[in-house]
């Protein structure tokens, strides 16, 4: 045999083994992240409400102890015995915009199930508020490529006690309109685009990137009316399809019951779907209560909608860190139990099951909400139990005729 015949069959045998090794490791590696990942049939969105840690624009303002608002959450005090005040997060007060302390978040939250973040985002002020934990956080985690995450862009109005009633105490003046003008708006639809959509990592539906909004009403208010809103929305939409992408998923949240003219809104702007960030008021003191009227409000809107609705999961609420003058009557306690978050979460994702033409997409109130009282965040009195809550029910441990 000659010498360049017998090369070229080493060659080919080399070339075919190290085929077989990569192979092997891309299937190795694929089994490992599914592994990791836990879920792979529904999308469990649990949000993130990003404020502890340092602001670099509003920090000292609102927070200047310098750890954003784990300064009140540490202040919370009981109102009635058995009241768990302050709630204490099992790994420390970590902060929110550290990469490390993020890489532990996403271990956790896909280890269990959860499989994608939604950041509170906002805009005050001609610029990002609490970005950070997002863009150093998140963004800068080894492991972030296991998690999808999207935006909620939280455009609420802020009264100047709301984030930090033991500075401002009785200043109920407004600090911040959640409205923009236009000239924000183009800003901010290109931050959007250009820093987040274009993320391998950020969660789309039809390979649309989905984009929440909290205020519906603040929308309409930034550009004056339905008609100008619309314009601006078409213009968010044909700005997202020249950078690529087939187009873009308008998510709106909802609030009560739906109305005529709220749903002819909806329609008319042409949202996508629509969600909840948390059950939402009144607040009623007993977790069944308000998770059962929450259901119901939910069936509301799925009957009402011509698009989807996707459920939320909440695991309670206790605000009274941020409102001293509030009691055990603002507070959901009774009941209120890991089980019982499990037995909600399961009724969620039956409601996801029954419609199979529609993504699976399960929002949950919160992952970190310590100063509202919601939160998957392991914490001294629960562990892991709400993430351990979430983990059978995804995958299919839970069971209804025994627990």
């Amino acid at each position: 045999m000659k010498k360049s015949t017998k090369n070229r069959m080493i060659n080919s045998w080399q070339l075919f083994l190290s085929f077989l090794f990569i192979s092997f490791l891309h299937f190795s590696c694929a089994e490992k992240n599914n592994y990791e990942r836990l879920n792979e049939d529904y999308y469990v969105a649990a949000y993130i409400w990003p404020s502890c840690h340092h602001d670099e624009r509003f920090g000292d303002m609102l927070w200047p102890g310098g750890t954003g608002e784990w300064e009140v959450i540490k202040k919370g005090t009981p109102r009635f015995e058995g009241h768990y005040q302050p709630k204490v997060p099992l790994w420390g007060y970590e902060m929110d915009d550290d990469p490390h302390v993020v890489e532990k978040w996403i271990d956790a939250a896909t280890d269990h199930g959860v499989n994608v973040f939604i950041f509170d985002w906002y805009w005050f002020d001609g610029g990002p508020f609490l970005e950070s934990s997002l863009n150093n956080g998140f963004l800068q985690a080894e492991n972030n490529e296991k998690m999808q995450f999207y935006l909620m862009w939280a455009n609420h109005d802020v009264r100047r006690n709301y984030w930090n009633v033991h500075k401002y105490e009785d200043d109920t003046s407004l600090l911040w309109e959640g409205a923009v003008d236009p000239e924000n708006f183009e800003i901010i639809v290109d931050r959007v685009i250009n820093q987040y959509f274009i993320k391998p990592n950020y969660f789309r539906i039809d390979d649309k990137p989905v984009f929440s909004v909290f205020s519906i009403d603040n929308l309409i208010k930034s550009f004056g009316g339905l008609e100008e809103t619309k314009e601006a929305l078409d213009y968010f939409r044909a700005e997202t399809e020249k950078a690529g992408f087939p187009g873009l998923h308008i998510q709106l949240i909802a609030f009560g019951s739906p109305s005529t003219n709220l749903i002819e809104n909806i329609e008319f702007l042409g949202a996508n779907s629509i969600t909840k960030y948390n059950w939402g008021g009144p607040h009623p003191e007993d977790y069944i209560k308000w998770g059962t009227e929450s259901i119901d409000r939910r069936n509301q809107w799925d009957s009402a909608l011509s698009i989807p609705y996707f459920p939320n999961a909440s695991i309670g609420w206790d605000d009274t860190p941020r409102f001293p003058q509030k009691g055990k009557e603002d507070v959901v306690h009774y009941n209120k139990s890991p089980e019982s978050f499990a037995a909600f979460l399961q009724k969620a994702k039956e409601y996801c099951d029954e419609r199979p033409d529609e993504p699976n997409l399960i929002t949950l109130f919160s992952w970190n909400e310590f100063v509202e009282g919601s939160y998957l965040l392991p914490c001294m009195k629960y562990g892991f139990q709400h993430l351990e809550a979430v983990k059978r029910v995804i995958s299919d441990e839970y069971d209804p005729y025994s627990e």
